[in-house]
């Protein structure tokens, strides 16, 4: 029955209502391929090359969630993964197809929200480069418990996102209570984290392995990287 309560699901519609739809950002935010955006370039995140070169993260099946154009998924597949990578623009798809195409790597790029997706205990890694500080806090919960789903025991949930200053909030000072999203009905252009919130938010499910600021990568560096991100590496416990 139309407005009426009675899931979790229904509830989570309602709050969905309040907001201006993902998609509707993104589709246009992939448009214009020559904005001079940060992670246009086809460079994988640092934190990325860096635990693939230390032999933590070594092949298997990968799931990228909000892959844009696809500069990690490609690298994944570049490393020997199987990668499957999901984004709501089709733009970005299409995008990341062509790079695809261009290198001769087979990706499995699909236009599909995170929310469509039900695996179970099939991937080695989860990545997410950006996609937890754009979601709505309520959306966190069935995030979260699809990425625990869909890791093997023993699989990684690899992530940046935004750390306190970032400059779309104004500053350190400026991190938004959960709560307060809903009464302002706006995320100021991303949720930045505190550490403790992350691992709040992580630890039940997941051990942590890795927690730190991003390091700064140039233009003339091979792959992506800026302090305003907090990279972090979670592993899903074997039993």
């Amino acid at each position: 029955m139309k407005n009426t309560i009675k899931s979790v699901q229904d509830l989570y519609d309602m709050l969905d209502a309040e907001f201006r739809s993902a998609k509707q950002f993104w589709e246009p935010f992939y448009e214009d391929r020559n904005r001079p955006i940060p992670f246009f370039p086809n460079k994988p995140d640092e934190n990325l090359v860096a635990h693939v070169n230390s032999g933590i993260l070594a092949g298997g099946k990968a799931l990228e969630l909000g892959c844009g154009p696809g500069r990690n998924a490609l690298y994944l597949t570049r490393e020997g993964y199987e990668v499957d990578a999901y984004d709501l623009s089709e733009q970005a798809i299409a995008w990341a197809k062509e790079r695809a195409a261009e290198e001769q790597l087979e990706v499995n790029f699909e236009c599909k929200s995170a929310f469509e997706l039900t695996p179970q205990e099939e991937y080695d890694l989860v990545y997410d480069s950006g996609c937890l500080h754009h979601l709505l806090p309520h959306q966190r919960i069935p995030y979260i418990q699809m990425i625990h789903n869909g890791l093997k025991p023993g699989g990684y949930f690899g992530m940046t996102c935004f750390a306190p200053g970032f400059g779309g909030q104004g500053g350190p000072e400026s991190v938004m209570d959960d709560w307060e999203v809903y009464r302002e009905k706006s995320m100021k252009g991303g949720l930045a984290f505190t550490e403790e919130k992350l691992r709040y938010l992580l630890e039940d499910p997941f051990e942590c392995v890795e927690l730190r600021p991003m390091k700064t990568k140039g233009q003339e560096d091979m792959c992506f990287g800026l302090p305003i991100l907090w990279v972090t590496l979670w592993r899903k416990p074997n039993v």
